[in-house]
């Protein structure tokens, strides 16, 4: 499968976390998945990921927060990028 590289970002907070942030687009789903997108959003420090998005093969589009998996309902790049950076925001609250 050839994925193309869209978007790639990472930021460093003067606290020791960091996000890091993929976006592929792929010539086809990847299964389970139904769009032609692969992504990846991670927040938290080294080793340790406190909020995550990903649609990795065979789990589909999915979200980790706080040590818990649950199915994402993705629909577009810019809702996902709400829901990771409303997360984010929740998890580092005034920081």
């Amino acid at each position: 499968m050839k994925a193309e590289l869209l978007f790639r970002q990472c930021i460093d907070y003067d606290d020791g976390a960091i996000v890091e942030m993929a976006l592929w687009r792929v010539s086809k789903p990847v299964s389970p998945s139904s769009h032609n997108l692969k992504y990846s959003l991670y927040y938290g420090r080294p080793n340790v990921r406190e909020i995550g998005y990903d649609n990795e093969r065979g789990k589909g589009d999915h979200r980790h927060f706080m040590g818990v998996e649950t199915i994402y309902s993705f629909t577009t790049v810019e809702q996902l990028m709400t829901d990771f950076w409303t997360d984010v925001h929740t998890v580092r609250g005034n920081r």
